[in-house]
């Protein structure tokens, strides 16, 4: 297939929710596409340098706000982001655009449906997110992850279509060893998450993997925190005479992933699904604030498959400990969560799009 006039718009959010799926898709079209990614300040960190894409930045607002007059605010700048992406898309001329979600991704799909190039929106959450619930009337198919997605209008079935989960390449191919640390070995735990995440997860969690070591359950850590934490939680592991290592949010997650026997981890739906993908079972500790309640669905999901443990945070310090002991003490129930693991896959997810990009190119 020829690149000529066969461009690609992807709008999406800036956080690594929504970066990572939009890098899975550019890296799975680039070949066969012209690939432009527009997104906020916040999504740069996350894209490397790739002369194959073409980044652009702009400042984008939501208009989810409590406050009267910061919603006013912003639903003028949203306004103005609309008018600009319109002159944008008329500059670039995509034959398609892509929504990948947030708040950021809106303008751009509302400016592409007033030019009348097809739009289509990907959905990773269980619950569709806010700016994707509203593009449903305006875009020409919805993409969802699974096939339980919840908050899409009946009247939108026919939009629906299901792809599965979009993974990173070097996640997918990451060659995981799936054999747990033997009895006499340290169990090992990534715990990760976002700035959030691991802001929180660095004040709860050491005292927890402190009465576990006090009590002679003794783990590996690997543990994603903020620079700022680095120097307390080293001495407190120390103290501990725990084998850890410590590392930020821009560090390479996949070697981590590879020394993992489970995870503690946030809910976010591309964080999940990376770990079912290389079959690490987790225990999910869903982000009391997510919009919706969809990091709570996102590991519901999954619990019910037995894929996981869901603990809400609330519930945290007094029955965290209780799942570690028990994890420390019968290593059977991780190698069941690995087996039930194995019935799912995402590697053909951006094929699947690819397909239907191709198709709707040719109507």
């Amino acid at each position: 297939m020829e690149k000529n006039n066969k461009k690609i718009l992807i709008a999406t959010g800036g956080t690594g929710g929504h970066i990572f799926p939009s890098l899975s898709l550019v890296s799975f079209l680039k070949e066969n596409y012209e690939i432009g990614i527009i997104t906020d300040a916040r999504g740069l960190k996350f894209i490397r340098n790739d002369k194959k894409i073409n980044v652009k930045i702009m400042n984008f607002s939501t208009i989810f706000n409590k406050n009267f007059f910061k919603t006013l605010i912003s639903f003028i700048k949203i306004i103005f982001s609309i008018f600009y992406s319109f002159f944008f898309i008329l500059a670039q001329r995509p034959k398609i655009v892509i929504g990948m979600g947030g708040y950021s991704s809106f303008p751009v799909c509302v400016a592409a449906f007033c030019l009348r190039i097809p739009l289509l929106i990907y959905e990773n959450n269980l619950v569709i997110g806010r700016a994707n619930k509203f593009l449903l009337p305006i875009c020409k198919k919805i993409i969802v992850s699974t096939k339980n997605t919840k908050g899409i209008k009946t009247k939108y079935s026919s939009k629906v279509f299901f792809s599965g989960f979009l993974i990173r390449d070097n996640i997918l191919n990451l060659k995981k060893q799936q054999i747990i640390n033997s009895d006499k070995n340290n169990l090992s735990i990534l715990i990760m998450g976002g700035s959030q995440s691991a802001k929180t997860f660095g004040e709860i969690l050491p005292n927890i993997i402190a009465k576990c070591a006090k009590s002679g359950a003794k783990f590996r850590i690997y543990q994603q925190c903020l620079t700022e934490q680095t120097e307390r939680l080293k001495k407190k592991y120390e103290e501990l005479k725990l084998d850890f290592e410590l590392f930020s949010f821009s560090d390479n997650l996949a070697k981590y992933y590879e020394k993992a026997d489970f995870a503690i981890t946030r809910s976010g739906a591309s964080s999940l699904a990376e770990l079912i993908n290389l079959k690490i079972p987790f225990i999910a500790i869903p982000l009391p604030s997510s919009t919706d309640r969809h990091q709570f669905e996102n590991a519901n999901y999954f619990k019910d498959k037995g894929f996981c443990y869901l603990l809400e945070e609330k519930f945290v310090s007094d029955k965290l400990f209780e799942i570690l002991i028990d994890l420390k003490k019968d290593r059977k129930k991780l190698f069941l969560m690995k087996e039930k693991m194995k019935t799912h896959s995402d590697k053909d997810s951006a094929l699947k799009i690819k397909e239907l990009i191709g198709k709707i190119l040719n109507e």
